[in-house]
């Protein structure tokens, strides 16, 4: 009886170690897996990048760590403009997009807002879209909850130049 008692403390504590070790091994993976996937997903973004420059068509270009957008053809600018992206509570969506949708007006509504009007928005990823702000004038400073802001008249020339399908590349 002691004999069988004791084989099953000393299963159980196998068990336990060997779970153990396979935790500790799957945090490792894991931890090292983000890094890898965000150098993958910066060096797509560079990519894309080099692909558009290349390239003659219309695209946009959103540098959240410089508060910037940049209306690109090929590799030449053509007009930029500050923006204010999400804050770190509500971030902006980083990668490579396409503008899906566009419309004159809208109302935004979300959590703790609700905002008629808002002029000359273009959505590139659900509600991710890049529109106007009158409400504000703090450009060059995060603050929407996870738009990308302009000034009306900023909003107005891009939404005029950008069509349905225009590539839209977002970085830190």
């Amino acid at each position: 009886m002691k004999k069988l008692i004791y084989s099953d403390w000393v299963r159980r504590l196998q068990i336990l170690l060997t779970s153990t070790a396979l935790s500790v091994s799957v945090f490792t993976t894991t931890t090292g897996t983000s890094e890898v996937w965000a150098n993958s997903k910066n060096q797509v973004i560079a990519q894309k990048i080099q692909t558009l420059q290349q390239s003659d068509k219309r695209w946009i270009q959103i540098d959240l760590s410089k508060q910037r957008l940049i209306a690109w053809q090929g590799d030449r600018v053509v007009y930029g403009s500050a923006i204010s992206s999400g804050k770190k509570s509500t971030p902006t969506l980083i990668g490579t997009f396409n503008i899906q949708s566009k419309f004159k007006t809208t109302r935004m509504r979300g959590r703790g807002y609700d905002v008629p009007n808002v002029p000359h928005a273009m959505f590139y990823q659900g509600n991710y879209g890049i529109h106007g702000a009158y409400w504000h004038k703090r450009f060059g400073t995060p603050v929407s909850h996870g738009c990308v802001n302009l000034a009306p008249k900023h909003a107005k020339w891009l939404f005029e130049w950008a069509s349905v399908g225009t590539p839209v590349v977002i970085q830190k």
